[in-house]
């Protein structure tokens, strides 16, 4: 969980003071904390938070940190070049992705009441020819949005003064608005990370005495979505050896990733999934793919994914897997990406109409 703004960074400091004056008393938050590893930093841009002195509805000095930046258009983009300087916090955020296994996040805004699921930016071949930009988990992601706004009334009904066209507080990124460089898409690409951004207030910067109702009307969507990292399947992959293989990709076989999706140093992979038979693709470099039948039960049990070790029939070579299958480059990915996925093909619920007021993420 990382905030931006006043409303945001309000949250997070509540989450925080909630999850540890409950650990030991309250079950259900005892049970997620000893199952789940929670980072949570309250404000990515303190430079930016401290420059605001008068509370302000919509635009205001906050937005860029101090070297006038704003640091959700400041990351690498997938799909075109973002030639703006690397600012030293983004730099900052892009190292900590890579320390952890991150598998699940949310960043907050203020300025609209919506749950926004990547991808924010796009090319014809993830459906922006139908005014959209769909992931190949798009259900995954319209259930993450669905599962926060369905918990919060005024951002179901979206209870902003402005005309949106969400529907039940969730939208894809691209058909609100195009946007380069946005954190949400590169940590689902690069970092292996689903996000999405939730946009908590109509105000950017409410008045301080509207803060405390923020926690009231969001805890519960916060802690429900905590909770949907243990969705889907999660294991190790060993050689016949049983020893733990690093770098290698595991990826369900109908919807891969631009970047593909693999093993930390540990071994470990984590795919978030909807209940449902998959087959699992397992590959290392110098052997043919590894194929895995599995089925994600319709409810997670004691806050845990379904666990599914991988045992690969041959000794590996994990010393060699690193250099014979780099990370992907952060480059536009998808610039010379062809063809249409059958999640970018035309559904009549995600057609939406053009939106002449930009509000901002």
């Amino acid at each position: 969980m990382h905030g931006d703004e006043a409303v945001g960074r309000e949250l997070l400091l509540h989450l925080i003071e909630y999850l540890v004056t409950r650990d030991g008393s309250d079950p259900e938050i005892t049970n997620l904390i000893n199952s789940t590893r929670i980072h949570i930093m309250p404000s990515m841009n303190p430079d930016g938070f401290e420059a605001v002195v008068k509370p302000d509805c919509f635009y205001n000095e906050g937005r860029d940190n101090s070297n006038f930046y704003d640091l959700n258009r400041n990351f690498p983009d997938a799909f075109e070049f973002n030639e703006v300087p690397r600012q030293p916090e983004t730099v900052a955020v892009m190292q900590w992705l890579n320390t952890e296994t991150f598998v699940l996040s949310a960043n907050l805004h203020g300025g609209a009441l919506v749950a926004s699921y990547p991808f924010d930016n796009g090319v014809p071949a993830t459906g922006t020819l139908y005014s959209r930009s769909l992931t190949p988990d798009d259900d995954v992601f319209q259930y993450l949005a669905n599962t926060y706004a369905s918990r919060n009334p005024d951002m179901k009904r979206n209870s902003c003064r402005i005309k949106t066209g969400f529907s039940n507080g969730i939208t894809n990124g691209y058909s609100w608005y195009p946007l380069k460089g946005g954190m949400q898409d590169y940590n689902y690409i690069w970092a292996q990370c689903f996000e999405i951004t939730l946009e908590l207030s109509c105000c950017k910067y409410p008045r301080k005495e509207k803060l405390p109702s923020f926690w009231k009307d969001n805890k519960d969507s916060l802690i429900e979505y905590i909770k949907q990292v243990h969705i889907g399947v999660k294991g190790r992959v060993f050689d016949q050896n049983k020893t733990p293989l690093s770098n290698v990709t595991v990826e369900v076989q109908d919807r891969k990733h631009i970047c593909p999706y693999r093993t930390n140093r540990f071994g470990e992979y984590y795919l978030l999934l909807l209940p449902g038979s998959y087959v699992i693709e397992v590959t290392v470099p110098g052997h043919d793919p590894h194929l895995i039948e599995v089925t994600i039960p319709p409810k997670s049990h004691n806050f845990s994914a379904l666990k599914k070790d991988i045992l690969l029939p041959f000794r590996g070579q994990s010393d060699h897997i690193s250099e014979l299958n780099p990370l992907c480059p952060r480059i536009p990915l998808y610039r010379e990406l062809e063809g249409h996925s059958a999640a970018t093909k035309p559904s009549l619920f995600l057609f939406l109409v053009t939106l002449f007021h930009i509000l901002f993420k």
